[in-house]
């Protein structure tokens, strides 16, 4: 392990009784708890970080926080490898493995930096005007050379082990900012007896507060400390670091992401790794502050090159030295208290070149204390490889003035407020020319409010005064009217000594704008010239502001310059428009707990455990775990499917349909209630009886299907399919409480509280007596086709339907869900005489298609009830939903696909579903499509592959032959159109 030859010998707020020891790149460093991984390798004089994106040149740690664009790193290993992790806001811990990105065979030594000598050909928009020719050479050639080049990082190739969760909070003020503003707001907010959620994105409050900053005459540490106290004391306040919020959406719901376990090499048992907050507050504060812009010259991205501001927190909360000897570039006042600190901390300043010409009060007390500061100097060129050597500088003019000795070089080119959660709301940013910056434009009432740096407030007493008085304001506003409060906090106004604008400096080199998309000025002025000057256009022909970084310490520089070109102000330009996420988020949030098993609700039947003992193998269907077949010894799933369906339709067969949406109607007006639902009328249906139903949805597509039986005068009792049954419930509450409120018709789902099979075949008359008895007539005058019964049966309520879904005769027995393993048993006893046997999903799809019944494949969304062969079930009596847009034009022009039947010539061939129908194969020309085969099934009852699909004019082409054509595959299947009833054309035999 190295030393730390860039650690300073006091002060920081790391805790040096706490080593820690890391590797970067193989090799093995130390640092203290406290310390990131960017102020470890810059404490052990580790200042070559890693390579740009398009040029591959060297690239050090710019700034110290979350806007970093250089310093991008691959963290950990295997499962839990995580590349694009910016190196300043990774915290350290012992055992931390890091690995550079985006060079080869080293971060020494990478031949991909070769590109700088191909640097013409890679400008602006390069990607729009090369690898055109030979067109032949695209797929063998050039899109796997440019997916292997494009991106920075390695994506992880295994399940991510590590847990997200999802967390819901309500408050009344959610203050989104640590800094001056932040806390003063929260003080004042929770003072006032509102109940507060702060969330800064750093593990500590205090943003850019200094040591040197005083504050109600204590130093802003002490301060800190106490604001913290007695926020931790207010019942109503909570305080969450780590935690950055980077959406912010209608009504002041905000969403945050929780780094909960970031900072550990693995989360502690039961614990998530991050947490994604959605946070619904009355008033919302933005605290976000400002970033620091880089100055833009010749090779400004030498690494040693950094923010000022990065410079002073390294020095002043990590206790490292930037450098040996540095230079300082500046246009506003920023740089002077990093060369104060730098000279408190023994660090030798070379120059601090200011670009205005007069001093100001803050450059004078520096010159007093011994700094080379020159005003109306430039910075011209960085020199260096790896490491930056020297500065040259020059007079604004460009004049060559002299070439400066030094190890780093901190540059300021003033400050942009953080604006991308206010702009996310969509109201453009406006510029102010006073402190050349864009700054959120004035929000409503009850809309969330910019406070402090991030609206341009950069004094610290401004900071605090306009956070204290938003705190009160937002408290009073939610309703908390409360006594006078304290004072708020109070600093010594400091005096602005402005800056000049300075959006590049002249000189030749390449003199970038974004460091990590490697967007230079002339890749701007390029794109000027060539028909990109439009804000939003720059930033994808050059890809401006894109990445981690999103454009914090580049856009305004880049647009300045774009501005420029133009010629025009930079309010006519505007900026980019901000979106969420404001910050880099691990897909794993915003998935949580979704995924794998727990990705959906995971539903059983009553039935599951006797399923599992007959051997099922289970399908998902909607949320519920359905048999899909049940093997026996040596079958594979097509002969276990086609035993099951033969035994259904040759003597009986008993299938779990427990996951059917069930709901119970109530009340005198349930009749008219299901005629507006259905095509179909109700009001004369008898009791005792059932009847299909179709329902559309309002655009007059079909929506769902099922039958619904009429248990007495008032109560109905509705089934739906598996898939639909949550839609369908909320698509009647939504009628029933928002458009037919006069109706009495009250309903609530029951397919938990039911246990249903269906018992089908020839013989399933005689199961159902000899399983039920007395207490159950099931003769066809008793029990007729769509008929309904309830009875008891040891004391249970049951249910009895005599419908069939396929096309056999068959019956539903429905029994509370404690009963139904007791009915499931007591039904195979009874029919074991007659070779009764469990079916699945397939073998239940088998029989539906021999039968032309329709199911999900038919009811896609697109479908009509004239598509699927039900026009006739439309009533003319009486209106439903749906029904007048069914009578669009469109929706009854000749030609429209319509439900058919198809064989295969070859009877030995295989059908596909999602195969199209086509009448010609010849030709080199495209091939017309005519419709599309929506569901299969190998029929054992025909003994050949079947289909349906919908066919356009398909009642004209019945007899046609055809093809199937599955382009997957390029498989063509000669089929014969036929209608889409295969089996028993007339229903006698679910009748008879």
């Amino acid at each position: 392990m190295s030393l730390q030859p860039f650690r300073l010998a006091s002060g920081g707020c790391i805790d040096r009784a706490r080593p820690l020891s890391f590797r970067f790149d193989g090799k093995g460093y130390g640092g203290f708890a406290g310390d990131t991984l960017a102020s470890a390798l810059l404490a052990n004089g580790r200042h070559l970080f890693g390579r740009s994106f398009k040029y591959h040149r060297p690239r050090g740690c710019l700034t110290a926080s979350s806007e970093e664009p250089n310093a991008l790193v691959e963290l950990r290993a295997g499962a839990r490898r995580e590349p694009n992790s910016r190196a300043t806001m990774v915290e350290l811990y012992d055992g931390l493995e890091a690995r550079s990105q985006n060079r080869f065979p080293s971060l020494a030594f990478d031949l991909m930096s070769v590109n700088q000598c191909f640097a013409p050909f890679l400008a602006a928009g390069f990607y729009y005007k090369t690898f055109m020719w030979p067109s032949g050479f695209w797929e063998p050639v050039y899109e796997k050379a440019i997916r292997r080049a494009a991106g920075l990082g390695r994506a992880p190739i295994l399940p991510d082990p590590d847990r997200y969760e999802h967390s819901h909070l309500h408050c009344d003020v959610l203050v989104v900012g640590g800094g001056a503003a932040g806390l003063s707001a929260a003080l004042a907010a929770g003072q006032g007896g509102a109940r507060v959620v702060l969330m800064e994105e750093m593990p500590w409050l205090g943003g850019s507060l200094s040591p040197d900053d005083s504050i109600d005459s204590m130093s802003a540490p002490d301060w800190i400390a106490r604001v913290r106290e007695n926020l931790a004391a207010m019942p109503e306040v909570t305080l969450k670091t780590r935690c950055a919020v980077f959406g912010l959406y209608d009504h002041n719901v905000c969403v945050a992401l929780e780094r909960v376990s970031d900072h550990l090499r693995q989360p502690p048992a039961h614990q998530p790794r991050q947490r994604l907050h959605i946070i619904r507050a009355r008033r919302i504060l933005l605290a976000a502050g400002a970033w620091e812009r880089p100055l833009v010259f010749a090779d400004n991205d030498r690494p040693g090159v950094m923010l000022a501001s990065g410079m002073r927190r390294y020095m002043e909360r990590f206790a490292v030295a930037p450098g040996r000897r540095v230079a300082l570039a500046t246009n506003n006042d920023g740089a002077y208290s990093t060369a104060l600190a730098m000279m408190r901390a023994g660090v030798g300043i070379s120059v601090v070149a200011d670009a205005r010409p007069e001093p100001s009060a803050l450059s004078r007390q520096a010159m007093a204390k011994g700094l080379p500061v020159r005003h109306g100097v430039l910075p011209r060129r960085a020199h260096g490889g790896q490491r930056v050597r020297a500065l040259s500088l020059q007079t604004p003019d460009g004049t060559f003035i002299e070439r400066v000795s030094c190890d780093a070089v901190g540059v300021s080119g003033g400050y942009s407020p953080n604006i991308a959660l206010a702009s996310q709301k969509g109201k453009p940013p406006q510029w102010r020319e006073d402190i050349l910056g864009f700054v959120p434009t004035e929000s409503g009432r009850g809309e969330p409010v910019s406070i402090g740096a991030c609206r341009g407030a950069y004094d610290l007493s401004a900071c605090l005064q306009e956070g204290y008085e938003a705190g009160a304001q937002a408290a009073r506003e939610c309703g908390f009217a409360a006594g006078a409060l304290p004072s708020p906090p109070q600093a010594e106004k400091q005096e602005d000594g402005g800056m000049v604008a300075l959006w590049h400096c002249p000189g030749k080199g390449k003199a970038f704008v974004d460091f990590q998309n490697d967007v230079t000025t002339a890749d701007i002025q390029l794109a000027h010239r060539e028909g990109y000057g439009a804000a939003e256009h720059l930033k994808r022909y050059t890809t401006l502001g894109m990445g981690t970084e999103q454009g914090r310490s580049a856009n305004v520089n880049g647009l300045a310059i774009l501005a420029e070109a133009r010629g025009e102000e930079m309010a006519q330009v505007g900026s980019t428009r901000h979106r969420p996420p404001a910050v880099p988020v691990a897909i794993g949030a915003f998935v949580g707990h979704a995924r794998g098993r727990d990705f959906q609700p995971v539903r059983r039947t009553a039935l599951h455990e006797i399923h599992e003992k007959h051997g099922a193998i289970f399908v998902e269907a909607g949320h519920w775990l359905r048999p899909r077949y049940y093997p026996q010894a040596g079958e594979d799933m097509n002969a276990a499917i086609r035993r099951e369906a033969r035994q259904a339709r040759e003597s009986v067969g008993i299938c779990d349909v427990s996951t059917l949406g069930k709901i119970d109607l109530f009340g005198k007006d349930v009749a008219e209630f299901l005629n507006r639902l259905y095509i179909n009328g109700w009001s004369k249906l008898p009791v005792g009886k059932a009847r299909y139903g179709v329902m559309l949805r309002e655009d007059g597509m079909v929506f769902d299907d099922g039958t619904t039986a009429r248990l007495g005068d008032e109560h109905f009792f509705m089934t739906t399919t598996t898939a639909k049954a949550a839609e369908v419930l909320a698509h009647m509450e939504r009628y029933a409480q928002v458009e037919w409120l006069d109706m009495e018709a009250h309903f609530c789902s029951a397919t938990e509280q039911w246990c249903a099979v269906s018992l089908a075949g020839p013989r399933s008359r005689d199961v159902l007596a000899a399983a039920f008895g007395e207490a159950l007539d099931v003769s066809d005058a008793a029990l007729p086709f769509m008929g309904a019964r309830e009875f008891s049966w040891d004391g249970a309520q049951t249910r009895v339907f005599r419908i069939s879904f396929s096309g056999e005769r068959a019956y539903e027995v429905h029994v509370p869900r404690g009963y139904g393993a007791e009915m499931w048993e007591r039904l195979l006893a009874a029919g074991a005489a007659h070779g009764i046997v469990p079916y699945g999903t397939e073998a239940l799809g088998v029989l539906r298609i021999e039968k032309g019944h329709i199911a999900a494949p038919e009811m896609d969304g697109r479908t009509t009830a004239v598509d699927v062969g039900l026009g006739g079930m439309m009533s003319t009596r009486k209106h439903c939903i749906g029904q007048t847009l069914a009578q669009r034009e469109a929706l009854r022009e000749e030609g429209r696909p319509i439900l058919v039947g198809a064989k295969p010539i070859d009877r030995r061939q295989v059908l596909r579903g999602g195969a199209h129908f086509v009448k010609e194969i010849a030709g080199s020309g495209p091939i017309e499509s005519l419709g599309w085969v929506s569901s299969v099934a190998d029929s054992p009852a025909l003994g050949c592959w079947i289909a349906l699909g919908f066919l356009r004019n398909g009642r004209e082409r019945l007899g046609e032959r055809m093809f199937a054509w599955y382009p997957l595959r390029e498989e063509m299947v000669e089929v014969e159109i036929c209608r889409p009833v295969f089996f028993d054309p007339e229903g006698e035999r679910c009748r008879g």
